[in-house]
């Protein structure tokens, strides 16, 4: 924790729960508690698992040229996003290569929150806006605690008039437990589940509320490197782990397309006006790599920058690999040659152990994404 320069309400309760606050881009993050992972995984796919995501940063964009500065800056077309209304986008810089990922969530005419990790979102918000008639507010009073799961639904619905009503991408102002939270319908884990935003003096009670009540119908803590066995099935990168600042070309400098990561879908369809377009759509069908799912033959999780080949050539990496305690299957999200990144095309895993390997379409689980948008 001796990078951290920001602070969480709830370490107490993490502490509690066996974790050291291990830094994550400035905040005391539970990465661990003392049970294994493999258990917060199963709650959140069965049951539900609560949460603390605080460390992701929240900013706060307000004034009559908010939408113009996030338009010109993101791959989306902000029009179309309506208070009330979210929308994940990615920032490119001036070459067209992703820097960072975000939700955008409009809470009004004239103004935005804007929720990113670890990349370089604030900065360009930061750089752009000034000089213009906008106000940008970083906030760390506000707490995001995250509860994901099936029968996350059915827990708030106690709670929460109209929550099965709240549709994917869609979030509401209202109160938790009489203290006033912003629910979206977000998350990073490809389950239904909710984000609660609240302050910093709430999150407590809001936590031990939750955790109290909820234990009855499955609901757990969870800690924050669950999300890594989560991502895996269901395709969400985390930048920059799966990214070539990680994994760098020889003789390249850091950056990937959104063509090579798969994140075009970003791209609001007809926005051609957006920082690093034009090298965008010039880099379509000049992929160096494609992000792909592989499926190892082998009881235990592939390691981050365990190598991939076809006979003596190397044709890809391993950024990310869980092995699942529902399934029993070893899976990883890796970087691929665009030639074999084809399912079922086969390879051996070599580094932390070697094995017989299958190229794999992703995500992993619930392909179709019928759970995170399911209604009622």
């Amino acid at each position: 924790m001796t990078n951290s320069w920001r602070t969480t309400p709830l370490a107490d309760r993490h502490r509690a729960l066996g974790s050291d606050l291990e830094d994550w881009i400035g905040m005391p993050t539970a990465w661990t508690y003392d049970k294994p992972l493999a258990d917060d995984h199963v709650a959140i796919r069965t049951k539900a698992g609560l949460m603390d995501v605080s460390g992701l940063k929240k900013l706060h964009l307000v004034g009559p040229h908010a939408s113009s500065i996030l338009d010109h800056l993101t791959t989306r077309n902000v029009e179309k996003i309506t208070p009330g209304k979210s929308a994940y986008a990615t920032f490119l810089n001036d070459d067209g290569k992703f820097i960072d990922d975000a939700l955008l969530y409009r809470t009004g005419p004239n103004s935005w929150l804007v929720v990113h990790g670890g990349g370089k979102a604030h900065e360009n918000i930061a750089a752009y806006a000034a000089g213009k008639s906008v106000a940008l507010l970083f906030d760390d009073d506000m707490q995001d605690l995250s509860l994901q799961g099936p029968t996350a639904v059915d827990y708030l619905a106690k709670h929460v008039p109209g929550i099965r009503d709240l549709n994917a991408f869609r979030h509401i102002q209202t109160t938790l437990f009489g203290k006033p939270v912003m629910i979206s319908r977000t998350g990073y884990t490809g389950e239904r589940g909710y984000e609660i935003f609240c302050r910093s003096k709430d999150a407590p009670e809001i936590w031990d509320t939750i955790v109290e009540e909820g234990a009855e119908m499955g609901i757990v803590p969870a800690a924050f490197a669950t999300l890594d066995l989560l991502r895996v099935e269901s395709y969400l990168l985390f930048y920059p782990f799966d990214n070539s600042e990680m994994f760098p070309f020889e003789d390249e400098g850091p950056g990937d397309t959104l063509w090579e990561l798969g994140l075009d879908f970003t791209v609001s369809p007809g926005k051609t006006e957006f920082r690093g377009s034009e090298a965008h759509y010039r880099a379509k069908g000049k992929e160096r790599f494609k992000i792909f799912g592989v499926e190892v033959d082998s009881t235990e999780p592939a390691e981050g920058g365990d190598t991939l080949h076809i006979g003596d050539e190397q044709v890809g990496v391993v950024t990310c690999g869980m092995v699942s305690t529902l399934t029993g299957k070893s899976m990883a999200i890796a970087r691929l040659d665009v030639d074999v990144a084809v399912q079922g095309t086969k390879m051996e895993l070599r580094g932390s152990m070697t094995a017989p390997a299958m190229a794999h379409t992703l995500p992993f689980d619930d392909p179709d994404k019928k759970k995170r948008t399911a209604k009622g």
